[in-house]
């Protein structure tokens, strides 16, 4: 009631009581004029409204100033109204309160009903209650008959009032539930009323909202409380069951809503989409905090969760099978995956999966909702995997064991779907159905009921599926014995005739085809251009026809001449310099893969487009719509903003199914991977020039750009232990991307390896950060075949990706040591930061072994304080915000990590050690001259690591225990891995090199293990050298390649071995030992390993490098000082020479002229005695030789012959011209002699063929000096075929000969000969019986050598005369015209080699066969005769 001017009825009363005194003597007379007045006009709704507005400060003064309470007054007024009508003061009171209620709703300016107050409302509003409050407190007013009259409101409560009476405690909403006469119409008020706050939350002003949250959040507490309540509560009398229902009813409405509002997310409804997500903050279950009993919260989310799951089950498990590709994680709306991730906070993953489980056993589903719930927790739970595997196996066991197709398609369906969301968080499907199903332990491998239940229920998916499923069972089909094998080929022919219906034929599969894909199958067309890709970048990374093409061209023909050839063989302008694609199409001409019409055709079309284009004068170039790309940039800016806020922590995993999706988009149809090969099928990557396509390059060049952003925008506010899962799961969701990953290893061999050292400080850092992610993720990442070029001698093993970007890391130069320093000190302080948490078995098995290797080699090397003894107490710690600062000290950061405790403590580790070993193969990489050591400090780190370190540390430790035999040991063989693995990278050092500085140091050792006591009779005998023990199990321990690569292995490393013997002290090739009271010079060591391996790497034949053979009589002569009489024991060792290693003479014979001064001097040096006899028979051998060839001089004859005939052909080989005047001057007893130099002049002849340039041999000079001694020699009458023969044949001095050339000397004889056939005189085959099956056995041997690939060397200086193939068929033509004119007796010896003349000349066995009759029938009468 307002007075004059508007001012109430307390403002007029309030003024009067400050302007004059009080005319009443009493408060009693007051107040009975004050109802006086108000009986005359009394408005009680006014009333409540104007005297609840107590809370002003001006009218409480006057109230008491003149001592009246403002609730005592109503109290008053509206007791004498309640008498006067004859009903209580609280009925009363409810009444007129449920009136202004009524009235406060109603005065609204909106047309509609909306659930929020406006302001003068919220006034009105607020006076009421502060009225009724005091009405309460006096108790006069009825709290249960207010609740029931409200129902009885024309209108429905405004939604905001009733909240107000409910947190005002006025009336509670259960307690106004309760008093509801009908539970259906209360829930109607409810939900319209609740849909209605949702959808005006969306635009409303910010105040507003925060209050639209909290009526939601006070209701939602409600509720829970009353709908969900806990056993103990459940006896309550049956009003609050009507409270349960209505609270259950009206969340299961609201949760329909939401549902329905999914549904309408596609047509872009945004209002209803933005309402609906405002109710599910009725989800956040920080919401409820301590106001709900957690076993409520969990049956509230739980029913809610099953609410979701079984919602309007209208699909059928066929409709399943062809759509759930598109309910995906990033293809389901956003709204029911916030849903489920809300929803799925209460549980634990494992509970999760449970209630999924038990609802698909339980309920009927609604398979859209139950599949895309699979796909979140996929998606954003990374213990869901392994989870998900463990259903599907006890789905499976089910399933067989009681023959229940529903359990069959629920995991086949859970499957594919898991499988959808990329092999990071889930197996592919054909990898989950190879496992399932492919080997004979498999659940459906028990009986043959099994087999016919799996195959009659994938028969009857058949017309459901998609293409790539049917592949893949195709491809990868259910192991199945072969007596049940036709159940396999029925579903077979069936899938195949549903492919056809598809129209995708098996035989246009692509080389590449992604069988795990969840797009749909592409046509033939567009799958050949993706293999054409592929294929390329295999060619270009590899330089190799790739195997699946070569398969294809066999066993895939259609599909290779028909989509293959063609896709690769489109027209296009062909660049000036060939390109990869050019290089592919030339290597599959010349392995004729591709039809020489074909190829013509498409030279054809080349040239026309060419011409077309000059005529345009223009050159189209395609336009690629660079919109998936800036979506996929910023999608990974969005992931950004969530990695940096722990906030959104939750929201990372479904942002990078996002990222995912976008990255895929962006890869296209073209970058598909390859699903048909095996999951870990190696990666391929030329490690000298890695090539990624334009599209590939950007790609990973924007995902390692994000990465380093993120990690950099995490490590600001966060150091990497606080930062989350989010980086590991992003190179996770990388990982996951198959196609993605030879561009990514690609992209990081071209930084670290190619580019490390230019990079800058922050690109250093994320790099460093990835590369520790990637090795986390090594489960993902098959293994890396990193081909190093040329320089690689034998392809290695694939290697892991820990592996492999260790590798890359290598430290040769003064920039590349700085690199790696920094890129190896940040990666290990990000390591031990990042996974400090974790426990010390996880923790190591995340440490890449090769990373703290190679701190182990790096810091020593660089810090002299890392040399020394480390204190007890190291209070420095490397901080890894510190690593970005441009003025950071590399060699400081990393002496600060190498003292931190925690890193000491690994290097105990024995897996973490660096051993002597592989200490060595790093210091053989450096380069002496680019090294950022000087050589003086370069020697002093090289005695502290082998002196101090290494030498004395024991095995374990990867050290030598003490033993110099065994550091010796190790050295030999890092020098010669080292000098077989690679090359230095342009360094200017050959491969073939050793490195001096090691050299040295292996010299120093080797000299030290000499010093020793010396021995005296009846001492255990020395040892064999160790040098010779190294050597020879390197040989003989190796594993057999292909039989080239190993041949050029093994002539490679023999080549190393001369160089690493010629380095070391000359005394350590022989030892001395005691024989009877003597001491002699032992040299059966060396004598076996020229015997075995050194000879096979003398291009000669018979002779042994200058080098070693020098090295050899150095050695010989000081080994013989320990000798009591020198030149007997040197005189001694050159006559075991002869029968032992006649190679050594023989070198000695051939160098004699260089080796005679040195040896000379070197013996009169240490003795100043006369030459020993030994040497001096050797210097008058030579001396014989020269006088002979000279002066016309008599040759001696001399013992043994072949010696004296390799020291006149070393001669005959230095003067020239060559006759025969001279051999007609040798005696007659020279027939030896001549034999001897036959067989020299043969293997000269073969050099030539093999070696002419090195050994400086002309074919044609030896064939006709060898054609001048074989004529001397028939001269003479001498038998030489016995040359040709195999040693074991004749033990003199034939045997002699062959012992000491070299194996393939020996082998290649067979060309000596051939080349000699057309000079030989038929008169010969009378005379030597043997001659006919010698000459058939070098025939045989010679057309062995061309069927088995052996390389027959042609001359230089005429190609076509000297072609294999025309000395084959010179000898061919040779025997067939000698067999008719040889004696009967000669074809005795022919008979074992028929067989395999027939296997390899069948006319020339039937020749011989023929003509060989006569003397089988011949002998026969003889015997005859004799009886």
């Amino acid at each position: 009631m307002a007075g004059a001017g508007g001012r109430s009825w307390r403002d007029l009363l309030a003024g009067r009581a400050r302007k004059r005194k009080s005319s009443f003597g009493s408060e009693a007379e007051l107040q009975e004029a004050a109802l006086r007045l108000l009986d005359r006009h009394q408005n009680l709704g006014d009333l409540l409204l104007e005297v609840g507005d107590s809370a002003k400060p001006d009218v409480q003064d006057g109230a008491e100033h003149q001592g009246v309470s403002p609730g005592s007054f109503i109290v008053s007024v509206l007791q004498e109204q309640a008498s006067k009508l004859g009903v209580p003061t609280a009925t009363l009171a409810a009444k007129n309160a449920i009136a202004n209620v009524e009235q406060i709703c109603q005065d609204s300016a909106s047309p509609s009903r909306v659930p929020l107050l406006n302001s003068d409302q919220r006034k009105r509003l607020s006076c009421l209650l502060q009225t009724v409050k005091d009405l309460l407190a006096n108790n006069v007013f009825c709290r249960s008959l207010f609740c029931q009259e409200m129902w009885k409101m024309k209108e429905p409560p405004v939604l905001e009032a009733v909240w107000h009476l409910h947190s005002a405690d006025i009336a509670g909403l259960a307690e106004l539930l309760e008093r509801s006469p009908a539970g259906p119409a209360a829930v109607e008020w409810l939900c319209s009323s609740l849909c209605g706050l949702c959808e005006q939350a969306g635009d409303i002003p910010c105040g507003d909202m925060e209050l639209a949250q909290r009526i939601l959040s006070d209701f939602a507490v409600v509720f829970l409380q009353n709908g969900f309540e806990q056993a103990s509560e459940l006896g309550r009398k049956v009003e609050f069951q009507k409270v349960s229902y209505i609270c259950r009813a009206a969340l299961q409405r609201m949760l329909a809503w939401v549902l329905d509002a999914v549904g309408k997310e596609k047509q872009e409804d945004v209002s209803m989409v933005q309402a609906a997500r405002f109710w599910l903050n009725v989800f956040n279950v920080s919401l409820y905090g301590s106001v709900a009993h957690p076993d409520s919260l969990r049956q509230f989310f739980r029913h809610t969760l099953t609410e979701v799951l079984t919602y309007n089950p209208v699909l059928k498990v066929s409709d399943a099978i062809q759509m759930q590709k598109e309910w995906s994680f990033t293809r389901t709306s956003p709204l029911l995956t916030a849903l489920y991730r809300k929803l799925l906070v209460a549980f634990s993953v494992k509970e999760s999966i449970c209630q999924l489980q038990q609802v698909l056993e339980t309920h009927e589903v609604n398979w859209q909702h139950v599949l895309s719930c699979v796909s979140t927790l996929v998606v954003c739970q990374a213990e869901a995997e392994q989870l998900f595997k463990d259903l599907l196996s006890h789905l499976l066991l089910k399933a067989f064991g009681n023959y229940d197709m529903e359990n069959m398609i629920t995991a086949f369906l859970i499957a594919r779907q898991a499988a959808l969301e990329g092999p990071a968080v889930f197996m592919p499907y054909s990898e989950w159905f190879k496992a399932s199903f492919g080997n004979a332990g498999g659940h459906h491998g028990s009986s043959k009921k099994t087999l016919v239940f799996l195959f009659e229920f994938l028969s009857e998916l058949v017309p459901f599926e998609a293409a790539q499923y049917l592949k893949v069972h195709i491809m990868y089909p259910p192991f199945v014995p072969t007596k049940h094998r036709s159940l396999l080929l029925e579903y077979i022919t069936l899938a195949k005739t549903r492919l056809a219906d598809l129209k995708v034929a098996i035989e246009d599969m692509g080389l590449y085809e992604d069988l795990s894909a969840a797009d749909e199958a592409v046509q033939p067309q567009a799958q050949a251009l993706r293999d054409v890709e592929k294929a390329l970048q295999i060619f270009e990374n590899t330089r190799k026809i790739p195997t699946s093409v070569i398969e294809a061209s066999i066993f895939r023909r259609p599909y290779y001449t028909s989509w293959f050839l063609p896709a690769l063989l489109q027209p296009r302008v062909l660049p000036k310099t060939p390109d990869g694609h050019m290089a592919f199409i030339d290597s599959l001409k010349r392995a004729d893969k591709i039809p020489s019409n074909l190829y013509s055709t498409y030279l054809q079309a080349c040239q026309a487009m060419k011409e077309k284009v000059l005529q345009d004068d223009s050159k189209a170039e395609p336009s690629h719509s660079k919109e998936p790309f800036e979506q996929l940039k910023a999608e990974l800016a969005e992931l950004r903003t969530l990695v940096v806020d722990q906030a959104q922590w939750e929201d990372v995993a479904a942002q990078l199914a996002a990222v995912s999706d976008r990255l895929r988009g962006v890869l296209g149809d073209s970058s598909e991977d390859n699903g048909a090969a095996p999951f870990n099928s190696p990666v391929q990557v030329a490690v000298p020039g890695p090539r990624l396509a334009p599209c590939h390059q950007s790609v990973v060049d924007l995902l390692l750009t994000s990465f380093c952003q993120t990690l950099l925008a995490a490590s600001s506010f966060n150091p990497p232990d606080r930062q989350g899962p989010c980086l590991s799961l992003l190179v996770k969701m990388m990982c996951g991307h198959r196609n993605l990953l030879p561009a990514l290893l690609g992209r990081l061999c071209q930084l670290i390896y190619h580019q490390g050292p230019s990079l800058h400080a922050t690109h250093i850092l994320g790099l460093a950060a990835f590369v520790i992610h990637l090795s986390e993720c090594r489960a993902l990442i098959p293994g890396v075949e990193a081909d190093f070029g040329v320089s690689q001698a034998v392809p290695g093993k694939a290697l892991s990706v820990s592996e492999y970007w260790s590798s890359l890391l290598v430290c040769r130069t003064e920039e590349s040591f700085a690199f790696c320093l920094r890129f190896c000190t940040a990666a290990a302080a990000y390591l031990m930061c990042k996974f400090s948490s974790c426990s010390h078995e996880e923790f190591y098995a995340l440490i890449p072994p090769g990373l703290i290797k190679k701190l182990q080699y790096l810091v020593p090397r660089l810090s002299l304080e890392a040399r020394g003894i480390l204190c007890e107490e190291t209070n420095t710690a490397l901080s890894w915000t510190s690593l970005s600062c441009p003025s950071l000290n590399d060699r400081r950061a990393s002496l600060c990590l190498w003292r931190q405790a925690q890193f000491q403590e690994l290097l105990k580790e024995k897996a973490f050690q660096l051993s002597f070993r592989e200490w060595l193969l790093m210091e053989l990489e450096v380069c002496p001259e680019k090294d950022i050591l000087s050589a003086s400090e370069r020697q002093d780190f090289h005695y502290w690591a082998i002196y101090q370190r290494y030498l004395p540390a024991p095995s374990a430790a990867g050290g030598c225990d003490g033993d110099l035999e065994k550091a010796c040991g190790v050295i030999i063989n890092a020098i010669l891995d080292s000098s077989q693995r690679l090359d230095l990278g342009g360094c200017g050092q050959s491969k073939m090199s050793v490195s001096p500085e090691i050299l040295c140091r292996l010299q120093e050792l080797v000299l030290e293990l000499s010093c020793r006591p010396k021995q005296f009779p009846g001492c255990s005998p020395a040892r064999r050298p160790l040098v010779f023990e190294v050597l020879q199990e390197r040989l003989t321990g190796r594993q057999h390649g292909s039989a080239l690569g190993e041949q050029l292995w093994r002539q490679q490393e023999l080549l190393l071995h001369r160089r690493i013997l010629v380095g070391l002290p000359a005394s350590a090739l022989i030892t001395t030992c005691w024989k009877g009271n003597k001491t002699v010079l032992d040299c059966d060591s060396f004598f076996c390993f020229v015997n075995s391996e050194l000879k096979n790497v003398c291009s000669r034949g018979y002779a042994l490098s200058y080098d070693i053979t020098a090295h050899f009589f150095r050695g010989l002569l000081n080994a013989s000082l320990d000798c009591e009489d020198a030149a007997e024991g040197v005189s001694q060792a050159l006559t075991t020479c002869q029968t032992k290693c006649p190679v050594v003479l023989l070198s000695a014979a051939f160098w004699w002229p260089r080796l005679e001064p040195g040896l000379c001097c070197q013996w009169k040096r240490l003795f100043g005695a006369p030459l020993a006899q030994g040497l001096d028979r050797l210097r008058g051998w030579h001396g014989s030789s020269t006088r002979f060839l000279c002066s016309g001089a008599a040759f001696p004859a001399s013992d043994p012959p072949w010696l004296s005939a390799a020291f006149l052909h070393g001669a005959i080989l230095q003067q020239s011209p060559r006759g025969r005047g001279r051999l007609e001057r040798l005696g007659t007893d020279a027939e030896q002699l001549l034999v001897a130099l036959l067989f020299f002049s043969l293997l000269d002849l073969i050099s030539a063929r093999i070696a002419p340039k090195q050994e400086g041999v002309d074919f044609q000079t030896s064939l006709e000096w060898s054609l001048e001694i074989l004529q001397c020699l028939e001269e003479r009458g001498t038998s030489w075929p016995l040359l040709f023969h195999s040693a074991e044949r004749d033990p003199g001095q034939c045997r002699v000969l062959r012992s000491a050339a070299s194996d393939r000397h020996t082998r290649l004889l067979p060309l000596a000969f051939c080349s000699l056939t057309p000079c030989f005189q038929r008169e010969l085959l009378q005379r030597e019986p043997t001659f006919l099956s010698v000459a058939l056995q070098m025939y045989i041997q010679l057309l062995q050598l061309f069927v088995e690939g052996e390389v027959l060397p042609q001359s230089d200086q005429n190609l076509t005369e000297h072609d294999p193939l025309e000395l084959i068929s010179a000898a061919r033509e040779f025997l067939l015209g000698a067999i008719p004119h040889c004696p009967a007796q000669s074809f005795g010896s022919t008979q074992p080699l028929l067989s395999a003349c027939e296997r390899l000349d069948p006319e020339l066995a039937a020749t011989l066969l023929h003509f060989s009759r006569p003397a089988v029938d011949m002998e026969l009468e003889e015997e005859l005769e004799l009886f």
